[in-house]
């Protein structure tokens, strides 16, 4: 069972917290919990709560997820003006709310950089690193950025780039398009991962803040560079992603010391998720090294 509760911070903001496991701490201080936790990073735009159709085998596993909704979406108030980089600082208060000391993280889509984010802020508390079909920087050297995105999803970048007033503007008319996802993505939002058409619903259920900060986020200095990450980092990505183009975790692990790049040819933005339990075994085999 997921336990859902809103951490209220110093500076007057509220963090809605996910946790799949004790919310007490152990008696014996952080990070004696059985298992490993790991981090969620969700989407955009999505809300937070962790993975649903990966907490069975997860608890076959041993592994508590505890994730939040970022700045603007869901329970979390707004941080205008945030970069890739803060989510790391509101990570720290949840683990350290919940009494946990080191951890490993996983995003998918622009949760991606978030998880990223962590391990290059939080490198004695991150254990290793999932990123599944992640944005890379703007500023990534040699990278086209928007070649191969689908029309609407380069639309929507390029408004982000040109600033707020554009970005607001360009998504008050904008319509879902269907075609940014593969054959194989729709087969997945139908079948085992229609939960990420739940969140997506009620990640714009609250407005379009936490959209907007995301997006703009992307497209702005992240305020860290992913090749200052330390922790062992998987990547995984679709080769057929038409939502963030393989080029992009092609070039995050080349620029990741150490990086573990899985590409999957036939995958889109979604079915790529169908190596996310291996990406778990993964996870626990780095974590245990460490």
């Amino acid at each position: 069972m997921t336990i859902q509760r809103d951490l209220t911070l110093d500076d007057g903001r509220t963090l809605r917290v996910y946790d799949t496991g004790p919310r007490i701490p152990a008696a014996d201080g952080p990070g004696t919990d059985p298992g490993l936790v790991v981090v969620w990073h969700h989407g955009t735009p999505n809300t937070g709560p962790p993975p649903e159709p990966l907490l069975a085998p997860s608890r076959r596993r041993g592994i508590r997820w505890v994730s939040l909704d970022r700045p603007g979406y869901g329970g979390s108030s707004a941080l205008p003006g945030r970069d890739v980089l803060s989510v790391a600082a509101d990570v720290r208060r949840v683990v350290d709310a919940l009494g946990v000391g080191r951890f490993a993280v996983m995003g998918h889509s622009g949760g991606g950089p978030h998880a990223l984010a962590c391990a290059a802020a939080l490198p004695d508390r991150v254990l290793a690193v999932v990123c599944g079909a992640g944005l890379a920087p703007p500023d990534a050297d040699g990278l086209d950025w928007f070649a191969g995105m689908a029309p609407a999803g380069e639309a929507r970048v390029r408004a982000a780039v040109r600033g707020r007033a554009a970005l607001v503007d360009l998504l008050s008319g904008e319509e879902f398009d269907p075609g940014q996802f593969t054959a194989a993505d729709h087969a997945a939002l139908a079948g085992p991962w229609s939960w990420l058409g739940e969140v997506a619903q009620e990640g714009g259920r609250t407005g379009r803040n936490g959209m907007v900060d995301d997006d703009l986020a992307y497209v702005s200095p992240w305020g860290f560079r992913p090749q200052d990450v330390r922790a062992p980092v998987l990547v995984l990505h679709g080769g057929q992603d038409r939502v963030v183009p393989a080029a992009h975790g092609q070039w995050l692990a080349s620029a990741i010391p150490g990086a573990e790049l899985w590409l999957r040819p036939a995958d889109g933005h979604i079915s790529v998720l169908g190596d996310a339990v291996e990406a778990l075994n993964w996870l626990l085999e780095r974590a245990r090294r460490r």
